[in-house]
């Protein structure tokens, strides 16, 4: 029986206080290492070593070849706090098999936060925002809620706090928390719209409760059309919640948008969970600008928005796990998207048209599935009165692949 090779590669977590709160194995691990790597102010917290000591570069993916390079030789790789928790832990032990690393966390930042502050962490948001747009936290800006925020530095916390008071959460209170866990921790308070802390010290976090008049973002599907900016090439709310129930999108799984105008079916996908995905098609560039610009502001930016006409931009693709057809549809599509392999897909096609009506009448006698006819008014003032004012037929075709 073969024996199991020892890991080569120890990850450790390194707190603000050094060496002082590693455990006996992570003394072992930096002990033995004939290589060690992490940022220059984790590699200044620890003592002289007999090890090699190279700074880990930036941008972080540079410094992967470097690492992979040591195979074999006992190496230590050092993190901030649990190296798998917004940490680069991750991204490292996808490239190797389980036995050739081990790890060894500290307590993360958002641990440290919550004993500091008395917050029960699991009723708290926890963010990396290091290097991700702060309008991650637009579905989050809810009276009452709590998040705990990586950030960069401090112009990074200063532009969060902008943000809040922008979008109406000046009063939210800001924690202002340095260097956790060191010598160097600080911890200051202030609101958003009263923030003038100009000395803030890496590395930083921020404890956010909060409060103000702003929009809130529901989490129920077919949010208001007034969330997205449009053209009028947009699926109107009450046809919007019907269409992503059609959809039913579900945790890791994907979609295609053709057509997408504003993005907003896209958009909905990806805030119904954050492990979701999407991928938008449309041929207008202005249309495209625009879909990545609202999925931005809503806190959806993994989106991604591919210009090009379909068909002709599907060939050679494989279907992911649900497609919405919302312009474009025509003879030419549905056939390129039954032949494309992949699947199960859920497919849901929106018709305003006769001509669209009247194809996907065609592919439902030929391929089944299920044909809603949606027909909805709304009350509009008729002189001193009120009166209701139809909006085009629309019909819904939805079937599996």
């Amino acid at each position: 029986m073969s024996k199991t090779p020892d890991p080569w590669l120890t990850i450790i977590g390194i707190g603000e206080d050094g060496p002082d709160g590693l455990s006996r194995a992570a003394r072992q691990a930096l002990a033995a290492a004939t290589f060690v790597t992490g940022a220059p102010r984790h590699l200044s917290l620890l003592p002289a070593l007999k090890a090699e000591c190279h700074p880990w570069p930036v941008p972080f993916e540079d410094g992967i070849p470097l690492l992979l390079a040591r195979r074999g030789q006992p190496t230590v790789m050092l993190a901030s706090g649990d190296p798998f928790w917004f940490g680069g832990g991750a991204s490292i032990s996808r490239l190797l098999a389980l036995e050739e690393w081990v790890a060894h966390p500290a307590p993360s930042t958002f641990a440290l936060t919550a004993a500091r502050l008395g917050w029960p962490l699991q009723e708290v948001e926890c963010h990396g925002l290091h290097a991700a747009p702060l309008t991650r936290l637009r579905p989050g800006l809810i009276p009452g809620r709590r998040a705990i925020i990586l950030l960069r530095d401090g112009a990074a916390v200063s532009a969060l706090a902008t943000y809040l008071a922008q979008n109406g959460f000046g009063a939210s209170s800001i924690h202002v928390l340095e260097a956790l866990g060191g010598p160097r921790e600080r911890i200051r308070t202030t609101t958003a719209e009263r923030f003038d802390f100009a000395d803030i010290a890496h590395p930083v976090a921020v404890a956010l409760s909060v409060a103000g008049n702003g929009r809130t973002l529901p989490r129920a599907s077919g949010i208001a059309d007034g969330w997205f900016d449009h053209d009028g090439q947009i699926t109107k709310r009450p046809a919007r919640a019907l269409t992503l129930s059609a959809l039913a999108p579900r945790p890791g799984e994907a979609l295609w948008d053709i057509g997408a105008g504003s993005g907003s079916i896209a958009i909905e996908w990806l805030l119904a969970h954050p492990a979701t995905q999407a991928t938008a098609f449309e041929a207008d560039p202005v249309r495209a600008a625009r879909a990545r610009s609202n999925a931005a502001a809503l806190g959806a930016d993994r989106l991604t928005v591919i210009e090009g006409k379909a068909p002709d931009i599907l060939r050679d693709r494989t279907r992911p796990n649900a497609i919405f057809i919302g312009g474009g549809l025509c003879e030419a599509l549905l056939e390129t998207l039954f032949v494309l392999p992949g699947g199960p897909t859920r497919l849901v096609a929106n018709a305003v048209t006769l001509e669209s009506e009247a194809l996907l009448n065609q592919w439902h006698a030929r391929k089944g599935g299920d044909l809603l006819r949606i027909e909805l008014a709304q009350a509009v003032p008729l002189g001193s009165r009120h009166g209701w004012r139809s909006a085009y037929p629309l019909v819904q075709w939805n079937i599996t692949l």
